[in-house]
């Protein structure tokens, strides 16, 4: 009869690393002991004093976007390769390590996310919920309509001064904060007219409807983007902010950053 290592050894055989997830300090004692075994250690904080290590920006609670994220970081990195084979131990039931399973480093599937997360002067959790929101926006849009829309995101002063306002500011005297599912909603209200979001590093909603005014010259974005996208990619050149816009036309998120497109993310597909 068929033991274990008979039935699950494919899947240990000839990998090039384990990625170790928030281990205890015993795991990875544990996991470390195994001679020539290259070991890497994601999460939010290096508890263990690993040598090699790819700090998380968030705990992500889905397991997909967990793995994926660690492994762009550690491509981005260069302490893994693109084709190696790797154990990720990671946490699905349980506080502790509960989960193993073998993922091709693929570098072809780069998203960007890493980048935008990690290299963002914004708060991690910020950057989620208003990456979030504007998916949101991209599936249902504006009662059943696609919708578009433009979130600056970080160094709200220079971004402030860098734009002029279209309208009156409804967020002027307020201390609403994106991610409260009330300011949410006011958010996807007010996309529906012209001009951008301001949110400071914070989460802090500090405009709406404001005319971006930075050059567009030398920003280079993909043939076929309109006016919202060369201003998102234009501010973010010339100030620490990111830009994340939602396109009317074909429904795509799209991310900026330092003038340069960094993500691209279908909302069905999310």
């Amino acid at each position: 009869m068929a033991g274990l290592d008979d039935v699950f050894g494919d899947l240990f055989a000839s990998v090039d690393g384990v990625a170790l997830f928030s281990p205890s300090g015993s795991y990875y004692e544990q996991v470390t002991a195994v001679e020539d075994l290259n070991v890497i250690v994601v999460g939010t904080e290096n508890s263990v004093g690993a040598e090699t290590f790819v700090e998380l920006p968030l705990e992500f609670e889905d397991v997909t976007e967990r793995i994926r994220f660690g492994l762009e970081g550690a491509l981005e990195q260069d302490v893994i390769e693109d084709g190696d084979e790797l154990l990720c131990a990671t946490s699905a039931f349980s506080d502790g390590i509960d989960t193993i399973s073998r993922v091709r480093a693929d570098a072809e599937s780069h998203t960007g996310i890493y980048d935008l997360f990690a290299k963002s002067r914004a708060e991690p959790e910020v950057v989620k919920a208003v990456l979030e929101l504007a998916i949101e926006l991209g599936q249902k849009g504006q009662k059943g309509k696609p919708v578009g829309a433009l979130f600056v995101v970080g160094d709200a002063g220079k971004v402030m001064n860098k734009s002029r306002p279209l309208s009156y500011n409804p967020f002027e005297k307020s201390h609403v904060h994106v991610g409260d599912p009330i300011v949410n909603v006011m958010l996807k209200e007010f996309s529906r007219l012209d001009g951008a979001f301001v949110i400071s590093d914070a989460g802090k909603i500090v405009s709406a409807y404001r005319y971006l005014e930075p050059s567009a010259e030398g920003v280079d974005i993909p043939k076929g983007l309109g006016a919202r996208h060369m201003a998102g990619g234009a501010i973010t050149r010339d100030t620490n902010a990111i830009a994340i816009v939602l396109s009317e036309s074909d429904g795509l998120v799209r991310a900026f950053k330092g003038g340069e497109l960094i993500l691209e993310v279908d909302p069905e597909a999310y």
